[in-house]
């Protein structure tokens, strides 16, 4: 059977998947590059990074030589040689056929097992540019971090992956409904029933969240306990991790930070509520560490006052977010019939919902191309204090993000930023139907105003929120 295709099991038989992902856009164009480098695409576990390699080579045509390099740990003193006519010559015995035939890709997958893999991709490029390369792995950050090799700047070229966006997931339980996304303008507003049915589908992937196995889980039967078992196998996983890159005394610091911020989603960290015990010095490791395995994302407050915002933050005042928000609410306990109970009233209260949502897509707005990485805004105050849930820079402009997880909600934050920064245009993520507005607006305890316009989405359309941007802009 292909190895590129999900087989899922249930009570009612076996199903099988070709997960769509948007990235294998961003393959095709590096394929067709001109000076082609080497590709590593670095995410987190089980986010599906050997399937899109696979997908990518059968729809291209492509020969695939894959070689799992936690399979062949012997093959890290091959690369140590960096001698490549060594190198492609084992490789191919392994494989039992030449490398360099037309029409070929080679995937060393889990690279991070045989770390001197890394700097050798430079004499791929060197020797061999019309050999398309990629490489993945889940653990790379602590094979960076503790290697004093020579990296192959300038020779490789780096795609992050993370889970399945909205949109992906979409294309798997509905796919007409997505050219309402991709197409949709101010000028042209949605119809409402696109609107009904697209915000029901956005709850439904609360709960699977964007793993490509709970998806494809989902999509087989429509049953949410289906997936649950996917869920619960994927945080065991990451769990049996915690011994790959900690030592026994750091587990339980690790265990600890893993279970805090599935509930701590949104709020500033502070580490009294992780472990009274423990110093902040001992948890920061905890979090660097999950952080390098990409299974939480800091979000760092920014003064905000010029590109990049990641020149100016203050690394002491951060929010975390977790990996995927299926996962979260598995560790959370919230299942299908709880989010169902929530009124758009009582939903609001569970801000975190929303937050994690739009942050998760947010860290891979520019399809991989860049590191993920986000910023917030945080003014405190002895009288009062504001928040913008999330800063984005497009081109020179600075833009505040709010998200509201219910359908109304003030703007005092936003119209705080806007004075305070001078920006004129701002966005707002809620459950009503996408608007485009000028807000010329009083400052609450000024009797300064500020005018700006407020591109107000839903939150199903995060994933459109550079294109419409730079559509304003």
């Amino acid at each position: 059977m292909p190895p590129f295709l999900y087989i899922i099991r249930t009570k009612k038989g076996a199903f099988l998947f070709i997960m769509y992902r948007s990235a294998e856009r961003a393959l095709a164009q590096w394929l067709a590059t001109p000076q082609r480098k080497p590709l590593v695409i670095r995410g987190a576990r089980q986010v599906g990074k050997s399937t899109l390699v696979r997908q990518f080579a059968q729809s291209h045509h492509l020969h695939l030589n894959e070689i799992n390099l936690e399979r062949h740990p012997d093959l890290d003193a091959v690369f140590q040689t960096l001698d490549l006519t060594h190198i492609r010559r084992e490789l191919e015995g392994l494989l039992d056929q030449p490398l360099l035939a037309p029409g070929s890709l080679l995937f060393l997958d889990e690279i991070q097992a045989t770390p001197h893999a890394l700097p050798a991709l430079r004499y791929f490029f060197e020797d061999h540019p019309e050999l398309p390369v990629i490489t993945a792995g889940s653990l790379l950050e602590f094979v960076l971090s503790q290697h004093a090799f020579t990296m192959p700047v300038g020779r490789i070229q780096y795609f992050h992956l993370g889970p399945m966006s909205f949109e992906e997931f979409l294309a798997e339980l509905d796919p007409p409904l997505l050219a309402y996304l991709q197409d949709y303008t101010p000028e042209h507003p949605l119809p409402h029933t696109v609107h009904t049915r697209l915000s029901a589908y956005q709850r439904e992937y609360l709960l699977v969240g964007g793993m490509p196995e709970a998806v494809a889980a989902y999509s087989a039967t429509r049953h949410f306990a289906d997936m649950m078992p996917v869920h619960q196998s994927i945080v065991d996983t990451y769990q049996d991790d915690f011994a790959k890159y900690a030592s026994a005394r750091v587990r339980l610091r690790l265990q600890r930070v893993f279970n805090y911020v599935p509930r701590a989603v949104g709020r500033k960290v502070k580490y009294t509520q992780i472990d009274r015990e423990e110093t902040a010095r001992e948890l920061r490791v905890a979090i660097d560490l999950l952080f390098k395995a990409r299974v939480i994302a800091p979000v760092f407050h920014s003064t905000c006052s010029g590109v990049p915002l990641h020149a100016e933050v203050d690394w002491k005042t951060y929010k975390l977010l977790f990996l995927d928000i299926g996962l979260m609410n598995r560790l959370c306990g919230l299942d299908w019939l709880a989010l169902q109970d929530l009124d758009d009233r009582r939903l609001i209260n569970e801000g975190a919902l929303a937050e994690q949502f739009v942050g998760q897509h947010l860290l891979y707005l520019e399809e991989g191309r860049e590191t993920p990485r986000l910023n917030y805004w945080l003014r405190e105050g002895k009288s009062a204090n504001a928040e913008v849930d999330y800063a984005i820079a497009r081109g020179a402009q600075i833009v505040p993000v709010e998200v509201k997880a219910g359908t109304s909600g003030t703007l005092r934050s936003l119209h705080q930023f806007a004075l305070v920064k001078k920006t004129h245009l701002a966005v707002r993520f809620d459950l009503n139907p996408p608007t485009v507005q000028s807000i010329r607006h009083q400052v609450s305890g000024t009797r300064q105003s500020v005018e700006m316009t407020l591109l107000s989405l839903p939150l199903y359309l995060v994933g459109q929120l550079g294109r419409l941007l730079d559509q304003l802009r």
